[in-house]
């Protein structure tokens, strides 16, 4: 598939917002697809994985939002690309590895969903994202975090697919699991991101809908371009 040609002067400074739910390509999508803007990537999951990272490792419990919360706001995470691979520091160590994680991954949910810890990060989001030029992801970033940003892409995929791709996201890590396992995780962080009381998991009404469950990450980069191209022609 040949790329298609950007017209960069008419994008410059735009913030592009991505959500979904877990497994939808939201991720690996944003990544490449600030590549091919020539934007910064902003992926609001790996910060909330690499605060429960950090709070698993120092015995905070995922149910202590006081203390969470304080992490939050004191401990410093970032971001730096290395040969397109988007790498991510909590307190100066990279943890890139470490927040995809089975355990991280069981608990992310439940240390997302306080809301002063939710406060925190998106405040810490919003800086991020001042200078524009953005693509940031995750699961409020079309409703909370960006709900003004200049074009908004809601990805989704059926619990299947969404299962197999972290079936071989666990199998690069070395972890081993089924296919069963995930989906099983896949529904419950469903139910988990969507009925909980602080910025659930929702399609923004401006937001264009993007189902994955049969395109390339390619296929995805390339039919949000066509939307972007569209919006801004």
């Amino acid at each position: 598939m040949t790329p298609i040609k950007l017209n960069l002067t008419k994008l410059k400074g735009r913030v592009v917002a991505i959500d979904g739910p877990a497994g939808s390509g939201k991720s690996t999508t944003a990544r490449l697809l600030a590549s091919r803007l020539g934007y910064s990537y902003l992926d609001t999951g790996a910060m909330y994985r690499a605060l429960t990272y950090f709070a698993l490792r120092n015995a905070i419990s995922p149910s202590d939002g006081e203390k969470l919360k304080v992490i939050a706001k004191k401990v410093p995470i970032e971001f730096e690309t290395h040969e397109d691979v988007n790498r991510v520091f909590i307190n100066g160590e990279d943890v890139t590895q470490e927040i995809r994680s089975q355990e991280v991954t069981s608990h992310v949910s439940e240390v997302s969903a306080h809301y002063d810890v939710r406060r925190e990060m998106v405040a810490k989001q919003r800086r991020m994202g001042r200078k524009g030029s953005i693509v940031a992801e995750g699961r409020d970033t079309t409703t909370v975090v960006f709900a003004d940003a200049d074009i908004k892409i809601y990805l989704d995929a059926s619990v299947r697919e969404r299962a197999q791709r972290r079936l071989l996201d666990m199998a690069r890590l070395g972890v081993s699991t089924t296919l069963e396992e995930q989906e099983a995780e896949i529904q419950r962080r469903d139910r988990l991101d969507s009925t909980r009381e602080n910025s659930p998991l929702t399609k923004a009404r401006d937001a264009f809908v993007v189902d994955t469950t049969s395109l390339t990450i390619e296929g995805q980069v390339e039919h949000i371009i066509s939307l972007i191209r569209e919006v801004f022609k």
